[in-house]
């Protein structure tokens, strides 16, 4: 895992973008994504949604993170799944909607009781899941010159 991580997002080419206002070609670490909005917000649903792609970055940590923890320690996990649930919610004492993640952790295998408890805690400390919780910086730059 890399220290620094480059996402470079613009207009989608017309030919992907098929009218979509929204449309938006992401590239990051070589990778290749085409993101919208879903109709309701105006796009043509023609790839994932921004928080789309940040509740499965979530998700996929995890699994990651869970994956590597049992390899490490050489249990049999045989399948990982994680589901993550987001939602802007009103929450008491808190004044207007915040973001609420909701993630679901299933492992199989011939794992001990104390193992999938393991599993467990350390699927709430995979990287994504302690940035979301953590204190973030982010700069905002103008490139025109």
């Amino acid at each position: 895992m890399t220290d620094v991580t480059i996402a470079h997002v613009s207009d989608a080419p017309p030919t992907q973008a098929q009218g979509s206002p929204f449309a938006m070609a992401i590239e990051v670490s070589g990778h290749q994504i085409l993101g919208d909005e879903p109709p309701a917000m105006g796009g043509l649903d023609l790839g994932p949604a921004p928080y789309d792609l940040l509740t499965a970055a979530l998700a996929e940590c995890t699994a990651m993170t869970v994956r590597w923890f049992a390899r490490q320690k050489d249990w049999p996990l045989d399948h990982v799944e994680v589901v993550v649930y987001h939602e802007k919610a009103e929450v008491e004492g808190h004044p207007g909607r915040i973001d609420t993640f909701r993630k679901s952790v299933s492992v199989s295998g011939d794992l001990s009781e104390d193992q999938r408890t393991r599993l467990l805690e350390v699927a709430a400390r995979c990287p994504v899941h302690k940035t979301l919780e953590g204190a973030v910086q982010i700069a905002t730059v103008s490139d025109i010159a």
